[in-house]
């Protein structure tokens, strides 16, 4: 067998060299691309010893590298964490559905082909390299010598910081199998809890509750110049109004389990009181039974509900969650024109919650769960708030809903893309304080929480914190005196981060019958 030709060979090499060189994680600089890794000479060795079965092995471990790596780039840039295979498989469709939403079908048909044309082309690149190495045999030993040289040398010169692949396949197996022992703690954890049984849950509450997820509602909207000027003269104003009307108002930054999307786990952590960072956790909590704080509150006499404005399609684990009843997109009564992936304005989301589960005599206290997603990217158009007696079936947001550039032209611009969801955050936070105005004569317990930060690239804040906010009457709000939230709608900077899965216990220990902390200051 004729040894290839030494264009075959580089070509050969700068193709596998390619692969294991690709950084893992988005903040990179194109220098990476010149350290070789340590196991580039021990793969030509390997491929140059072995026949068919080696190029078999040495093609697939590298496809599987390279796709493994390609997706920790993808998620670090959108989610700001790595990709775990057996947690994040099953939200490629999502993903695809989002696309379709935000950009429409034909766009997100050309992603997931590009992303299938892009494997399929690695798969045929890396046989062929590998195939092209594997042509060197122990019997040119002139030739195998001479590459082996080479690429040592280059290893001694360069690579002395290169990537380490072997100890990153390591690291991927280590954490899949943590992953797995994570879930077996969570199943135990699951079936502790404190509140299991205890009377007076609640109780304290003679009002209806509504907890409200504001969709990439971060820290950045306080730490970040750029969305600071805004959303705290938003705040400011909404505090004076608020204060004015006689409500009090509680305030404090919360960690997040999620970053950029995946909503849901920040609701499944909220409501579960247990930490849901990853799709293998939150089929876990669905799956174990765990009362939920929704649970909670249908046993102490609530009626429980959830305002879904982005569910377009059966939600059969809303039930797990605890809730009596769901009202996805198609139950609110929408007629209007969508603004791209976002169903409807948030105002039209308070309002039907209005008109759908409150002010009717006769029924229990409301205990809802209201998500609202018009600060849901693609961020355009915005809308703007209206008459609340004016929206009647949406229509009325005709104009706004087909109103400037669409997503396509916008997200070609970074900075367009930052002001947009400045100003989408904008409308959405004065339409939660504007709906707590509204009831200030009879004030519903509002509970309104960020979800999750926006994306690093788009916040500009790489800490998945979020923002809590209490607001209604003082004898209420002054009850979670003790969880070190400021007065107000403002948090210190260096006010205590509570995580995410402490504010179910705290809301369950704090409401019930009993009296406040009294050592803590009135709002």
């Amino acid at each position: 067998m004729r040894p290839p030709s030494w264009t075959r060979l580089l070509a050969a090499i700068l193709a596998i060299h390619a692969v294991l060189a690709l950084p893992t994680a988005p903040a990179w600089s194109g220098g990476a691309w010149l350290a070789v890794a340590a196991d580039l000479p021990v793969l030509v060795l390997v491929l140059a010893w072995l026949d068919l079965a080696g190029r078999v092995a040495a093609t697939v471990g590298l496809w599987l590298l390279a796709l493994q790596k390609l997706a920790d780039l993808a998620m670090g840039h959108v989610l700001g964490r790595p990709f775990a295979p057996a947690a994040d498989l099953p939200l490629i469709g999502s993903g695809v559905e989002v696309l379709a939403g935000a950009f429409g079908t034909p766009a997100a048909v050309a992603v997931a082909a590009g992303a299938m044309v892009l494997a399929g082309g690695l798969a045929v690149g890396l046989w062929w390299a590998c195939g092209v190495l594997a042509r060197l045999r122990p019997r040119q030993a002139g030739w195998t010598a001479a590459v082996l040289a080479v690429l040592a040398v280059l290893v001694l010169a360069l690579g002395h910081q290169g990537p380490r692949n072997g100890a990153y396949a390591v690291q991927k197996i280590a954490e899949t199998r943590q992953m797995r022992a994570d879930l077996r703690d969570l199943r135990r954890a699951s079936a502790l809890d404190p509140f299991r049984g205890a009377p007076g849950l609640l109780g304290a509450i003679d009002r209806d509750v509504i907890v409200i997820f504001v969709e990439s509602y971060g820290r950045t909207s306080f730490d970040t110049p750029f969305y600071a000027a805004r959303h705290l003269e938003t705040l400011r104003q909404a505090q004076a109004r608020l204060g004015a009307a006689g409500l009090a108002m509680r305030s404090g930054f919360v960690a997040a389990p999620t970053q950029g999307g995946q909503s849901w786990l920040s609701h499944a952590t909220f409501a579960s009181g247990l930490w849901i960072d990853d799709q293998a956790r939150y089929r876990a909590i669905l799956a174990s039974g765990r009362e939920g704080l929704f649970h909670h509150a249908r046993r102490a006499g609530f009626r429980t509900a959830a305002v879904m404005p982005a569910i377009t399609r059966p939600w059969p684990e809303a039930r797990a969650l605890g809730f009596d009843r769901i009202l996805a997109a198609a139950d609110l009564g929408y007629r209007g024109k969508p603004f791209n992936w976002v169903t409807m304005p948030d105002q039209f989301t308070l309002a039907a919650t209005d008109r759908l589960l409150r002010g009717q005599p006769g029924q229990p206290r409301l205990f809802a769960q209201v998500v609202l997603i018009s600060s849901h990217a693609p961020w355009v158009p915005v809308p703007r708030l209206l008459d609340w007696n004016r929206l009647g079936d949406g229509r009325v947001f005709d104009a706004m809903a087909v109103a400037g550039d669409p997503p396509d032209v916008v997200w070609r611009d970074p900075a367009r893309v930052r002001h947009q969801y400045r100003e989408a955050l904008d409308y959405s936070l004065n339409a939660v304080m504007d709906y707590a105005l509204r009831h200030a004569a009879d004030p519903p317990l509002l509970i309104v929480l960020g979800d999750h930060q926006a994306a690093p690239a788009i916040a500009l804040d790489p800490r998945p914190q979020t923002v809590l906010h209490l607001i209604g009457p003082a004898p209420l709000v002054n009850r979670a005196a003790g969880w070190g939230l400021a007065c107000g709608l403002i948090p210190p900077g260096d006010g205590e981060v509570l995580p995410m899965d402490r504010l179910r216990d705290l809301i369950l220990g704090s409401f019930g019958r009993g009296g406040r902390d009294a050592a803590a200051p009135r709002c």
